[in-house]
């Protein structure tokens, strides 16, 4: 067990926790249990990257667990209304996507490599900034609201460009077309 692998898995355990705030309507609590996670995300992937912890395990459970903390942190916000819903269904659709294509690959015995590309990571940069500004929101009220819309929309073109951008690299790697 190396120490990013164990803390995308505190990451894991915090999502039921950050789920369970916000339905009780603990934005504070589930606010600072969500930068946690964030933190430990990047702290993660600093450490494996600097001290050469890096594992085949952890890069596939690191997206993972980013997926499943902002899906059920929209999902959760959705639910008693914190976010608009067509930003949820935006997220949830790409990721859907993004995994269906990597499991047809699979399927396909084509198994396609788990690389986080620059516009996936500022997507979910953003999404972890739409979350955590609709936490903030709830547990400090009213947040600047002229940065409200123009975070969603880019959160949501970056989101747009990020699954066609992923589509792109699988049309290549399944045509094998890759790099060029």
């Amino acid at each position: 067990m190396t120490i990013p692998n164990a803390l995308t898995l505190l990451r894991f355990c915090l999502i039921p926790l950050i789920v369970v705030m916000i339905q009780d309507k603990r934005f504070d609590v589930a606010f600072y249990l969500f930068v946690l996670a964030g933190v430990t995300d990047a702290v993660d992937g600093y450490i494996a990257r600097r001290f050469d912890q890096k594992s085949v395990i952890g890069a596939y459970l690191d997206p993972l667990a980013d997926k499943f903390l902002i899906a059920a942190s929209f999902i959760s916000l959705l639910l008693i209304s914190a976010v608009p819903n067509w930003l949820v269904v935006l997220a949830l659709f790409r990721d859907l996507m993004i995994v269906g294509a990597v499991v047809i690959a699979w399927l396909m015995d084509n198994p396609i490599p788990i690389e986080p590309i620059l516009i996936s990571k500022m997507n979910t940069a953003l999404q972890i900034g739409a979350v955590s500004y609709a936490l903030a929101v709830g547990a400090f009220g009213p947040l600047l609201p002229i940065l409200e819309t123009p975070l969603y929309m880019a959160t949501a073109l970056l989101t747009i460009l990020s699954v066609a951008a992923y589509f792109v690299r699988w049309f290549e790697h399944m045509g094998g077309n890759e790099g060029s």
